[in-house]
């Protein structure tokens, strides 16, 4: 089973590693210790934390998409007709595509917090090596 380390979890909870800390210390998220004393994480525990944070969200909409990127606007790019507007996510960049009257509806523009909500039938899952 892998196991994570503090910064690492960290990343994959878009979280700082001083949250992740806080939450092994009050007894949220159990870690154990490596041979030099470094904390560990167990993947399936960091995994279920994950789905309980996620599951707790509980201010979204209804609805049958799933996947969800909360971030801030970095870029917003318009003409005539459309706009492409960039989000940071934690470590991962979100790119929309979407008619400028939407962004200017919304009042996208970089430094505003927005969803990016996400639906397909088509997803690449890849495992870095």
């Amino acid at each position: 089973m892998a196991e994570f380390r503090i910064s690492e979890a960290a990343e994959l909870l878009g979280v700082s590693p001083d949250t992740v800390r806080r939450w092994v210390d009050g007894g949220r998220l159990p870690a154990g210790r490596d041979a030099n004393g470094h904390r560990l994480i167990n993947g399936r525990d960091l995994a279920a934390f994950a789905r309980a944070q996620v599951e707790s969200g509980g201010d979204e909409e209804r609805s049958s998409a799933r996947n969800r990127f909360r971030g801030i606007v970095t870029e917003v790019r318009k003409d005539t007709v459309m706009a492409q507007v960039e989000l940071a996510a934690g470590p991962f960049r979100v790119v929309s595509l979407m008619s400028r009257q939407a962004a200017d509806e919304l009042g996208l523009e970089p430094g505003v917090l927005a969803v990016a909500v996400i639906k397909s039938t088509n997803v690449v899952v890849e495992v870095p090596r």
